[in-house]
């Protein structure tokens, strides 16, 4: 379960995140959409505390992530803390950002063996059943630099998956990919849905919102405008600002 309370977010006098509740139960697919600069994508920095929170708190199946409680207050945790419980959080960017000098395998395994100090055979058993999953199989001695934007987009997806986290963030995963692949990427994705994993996706892939996602989010200025199941957001939204927005993406 992960637990997003009045969470804000400023850089200087610019509000990015202006109280933000939001409830993932385990299991769920959340999509976020909005404009450009809504905040979605600080919002997903701040669940695995990459952006240090202003004000609010997040919680993944009741541990404050970033912090701990004494009474009333909450105190930032040192780095090495905060590294353990990001291994809980799987985070799939916009640009990849694989290794480049290491192979598929290699990129996979690398945080599972270095983080979690888990077995060499198991992690890389689980490494070919997770690039099996993906498609990628013929691919595990390959380096980066041998693959398309869509093959290195779900090594990604692999390598995130092999921490065996509790919740995979995923920030406008198809959105540098070249049109023809982004569906070999969502369909990677749907598969992890299908599979049980739970996911907190910001995309402006409107289809997969409709398709997947259990419960879609329109934010915008800082704001969750709107959330609900997909049918009601995007057929029948109830505010002008979902209704604009969609106008303009559908």
């Amino acid at each position: 379960m992960v637990e997003v309370r009045g969470v804000h977010k400023s850089y200087g006098p610019l509000e990015v995140l202006r109280g933000i509740d939001l409830t993932v139960r385990p299991g769920e697919v959340t999509v976020v959409l909005g404009p450009s600069g809504s905040g979605k994508s600080t919002l997903l920095r701040c669940v695995n505390h990459l952006e240090k929170i202003d004000r609010g708190y997040v919680t993944i199946d009741g541990e404050y992530i970033g912090y701990r409680r004494v009474g009333d207050r909450l105190y930032e945790l040192k780095e090495r803390d905060i590294l353990r419980q990001r291994t809980n959080i799987g985070f799939v960017f916009q640009n990849f950002n694989l290794f480049p000098h290491l192979t598929v395998l290699q990129n996979v395994i690398e945080a599972p063996l270095s983080a979690q100090r888990r077995p060499r055979a198991q992690v890389e058993a689980l490494a070919a059943e997770l690039l099996e999953q993906v498609g990628l199989s013929d691919k595990i001695n390959a380096y980066p630099r041998q693959l398309s934007g869509g093959q290195q987009q779900r090594v990604a997806i692999a390598r995130a998956l092999a921490l065996r986290p509790k919740v995979v963030l995923f920030d406008e995963p198809t959105s540098a990919l070249d049109p023809e692949l982004v569906g070999e990427v969502l369909e990677a994705m749907k598969t992890l849905a299908r599979n049980g994993t739970t996911m907190i996706v910001v995309t402006h892939e409107i289809g997969f919102a409709r398709e997947v996602a259990d419960t879609v989010v329109f934010m915008d200025d800082g704001l969750i405008v709107e959330q609900g199941p997909p049918a009601q957001v995007l057929d029948a939204p109830r505010h002008e600002r979902t209704r604009a927005f969609l106008g303009k993406v559908l």
